[in-house]
């Protein structure tokens, strides 16, 4: 089992560009668009994370159930689901702002212990800026970390719940010890500072550098650097497409009994590049359509396409 740990949301996404287009609500957050990816490619998948009672928290934990994620360890408030509205430019790329005080996921406490069968835990965005919650968040991944699970981490920053820019970038090195996979789009990583070799040194066994429409990189502790050229596509937005990414990651890797530290130095250059590429085309897919709507197996050949 994967379990994704973080927040579920709800998206209010334009129907075109500009800042006074009409809003479609939609079901959203980074760790929640990875959940029902994961769902949708077939991997067993459970999501950790606290919702709120109200409308759009069952609606939120529908949409995770109909995906075929275990919803069973998610907690429950009375606290208002959080919102992010985001707004398109010309060429489909979203920026957001968020509605996220009292709301109940960033109330999430760290659970007891994780399900028997997670072998892998998947940690990002706004979860583990938005305390207390992104407290306990980084307690799971610790723990995670601590009983040899194999640990991701986007960090898909979002600058402006940032109060402190240095605080987090600091907070974000200290994650890296505890993480085997880092996943990260080249604007995340010119607003965290560094190098992937430098991220390497601290803890990860591999860095996955997204590079939007041009593809995508991973650089490993032994020196290589494999990368794939983005898929072709006519873009609609790009909301969930690193979400997708990770989601694609994981499920690849999980599929060649590839979740460990040792797994991932020994992919090599063929291993990387078809695993890269089943990300792309995942992610691509998710670009065509309207929100976060990411592809199911069959959309992409199923199994044979890994």
């Amino acid at each position: 089992m994967i379990v994704v740990a973080g927040e579920a949301l709800i998206d209010l996404v334009p129907q075109g560009p500009g800042a006074l287009a009409g809003l479609k609500p939609a079901l959203g957050g980074g760790p929640y668009n990875t959940a029902v990816a994961l769902g949708r490619l077939g991997s067993r998948t459970a999501f950790c994370s606290r919702t709120s009672d109200d409308a759009f928290g069952e609606a939120l934990l529908d949409g995770l159930r109909r995906a075929g994620v275990d919803v069973s360890g998610v907690q429950r408030g009375p606290e208002p689901t959080t919102l992010a509205v985001a707004t398109l430019d010309a060429a489909g790329s979203a920026a957001y702002s968020f509605y996220v005080d009292g709301t109940a996921d960033r109330l999430f406490t760290a659970p007891a212990a994780l399900p028997a069968a997670a072998r892998a835990v998947s940690f990002g965005t706004c979860s583990l800026v938005l305390e207390p919650g992104a407290s306990a968040y980084e307690e799971l991944m610790r723990t995670a970390a601590g009983q040899g699970l194999f640990t991701a981490l986007d960090p898909n920053i979002r600058a402006g719940l940032i109060p402190d820019a240095d605080a987090y970038r600091a907070r974000f090195k200290s994650w890296l010890p505890s993480v085997t996979l880092l996943k990260l789009s080249t604007e995340d990583a010119a607003w965290l500072g560094g190098t992937p070799s430098e991220w390497l040194a601290a803890g990860p066994a591999a860095v996955v550098v997204t590079r939007g429409g041009d593809g995508l990189t991973v650089f490993t502790r032994d020196g290589g650097e494999h990368s794939v050229p983005g898929e072709k596509v006519d873009v609609v937005d790009t909301i969930g497409a690193g979400d997708t990414v990770n989601a694609a990651l994981l499920h690849g890797l999980a599929a060649r009994d590839a979740l460990s530290a040792e797994a991932l130095a020994a992919l090599g250059t063929e291993g990387w590049t078809r695993l890269l590429r089943f990300a792309a085309r995942a992610a691509a897919i998710t670009c065509s359509r309207a929100g976060a709507e990411p592809p199911y197996a069959a959309e992409l050949g199923g199994s044979a396409a890994l």
